[in-house]
């Protein structure tokens, strides 16, 4: 938990430079100091904030024992099995299979699933989904998930209207470092979110298969979220992009084009790994 929470403050403090470099190229010395200012206060703001931004940037639907039914039933089981208090339960209407978590701590947590995930998917599969995702409210993965899904949006804004700021006319840059911010700016963001992703889904499946005591059904649940996701697009993915890495599988169309820019493992990695776990018994 400690090494979660050091990792949010350096992704927070790493949020904070990049908007001071961005405010420097655009609008010189007071710019930065705007930029900064307006760091700090999205930081504070993301914090409190983030998780509902998310769920309505997806127009999530929160469900009850009598709504959610059976899905309900499983993350209230699961929940129960991780020592975890009760999250919010939330349904996306979207036909793309895929699942997240977000929040700021396990106490203010809740777990999404779209509708196509739960048409998809047999009950064992789905309890394999929903333990993956409690691990991420367990292992804490989800305020820095969050955060830096809403900042790395805000930073790309800010770069969009790049040609738009800067300072008096001997600190306004010119149209080619606008142009350099505009485009680097959203590929730090990026990066940042790649960073904590990749390595956080693995641990994530072990947490999950430990929950469930069921790694095969994770791995089932991937391969198959795996074979459909891609020919599915998700709108709300699409035009908000930042959000990719919260998912179980990465929602975007041409996600796999190029390994340099997945916000997941592989797919096949993650397979091996929980049938490796099956084989070994843990």
């Amino acid at each position: 938990m400690l090494n979660n929470w050091l990792k949010t403050t350096l992704l927070m403090a790493a949020i904070v430079a990049l908007f001071g470099v961005v405010g420097m190229m655009l609008g010189g010395a007071k710019g930065m100091l705007l930029a900064l200012l307006l760091g700090g206060a999205m930081n504070v703001w993301a914090y409190w904030n983030s998780d509902k931004m998310v769920l309505r940037q997806y127009n999530a639907q929160e469900v009850d024992a009598h709504s959610g039914g059976e899905y309900y039933a499983i993350v209230q089981e699961l929940a129960q099995r991780a020592g975890l208090p009760m999250p919010k339960v939330y349904i996306i209407e979207e036909a793309q299979p895929n699942a997240f978590a977000t929040g700021r701590n396990p106490e203010h947590a809740a777990v999404a699933a779209t509708r196509g995930i739960l048409n998809l998917l047999s009950t064992r599969e789905l309890r394999g989904v929903m333990a993956h995702e409690l691990a991420h409210v367990k292992h804490r993965d989800i305020l820095t998930s969050t955060i830096s899904a809403t900042v790395a949006g805000a930073i790309s804004t800010l770069a969009q209207f790049g040609m738009f700021f800067g300072g008096g006319d001997r600190e306004r840059p010119n149209i080619v470092v606008q142009l350099a911010v505009m485009i680097l700016a959203p590929l730090a963001a990026m990066l940042i979110q790649m960073a904590i992703s990749r390595s956080r889904e693995f641990v994530a499946d072990r947490g999950g298969a430990e929950i469930s005591g069921d790694p095969e059904s994770l791995a089932s649940a991937l391969r198959r979220i795996e074979a459909y996701a891609h020919g599915t697009p998700m709108a709300p993915a699409e035009m908000h992009p930042e959000t990719a890495q919260m998912m179980i599988i990465n929602p975007l169309s041409g996600g796999d084009l190029t390994g340099l820019f997945r916000t997941h493992p592989s797919t096949e990695e993650r397979v091996s790994r929980l049938l490796a776990m099956a084989r070994r018994g843990n």
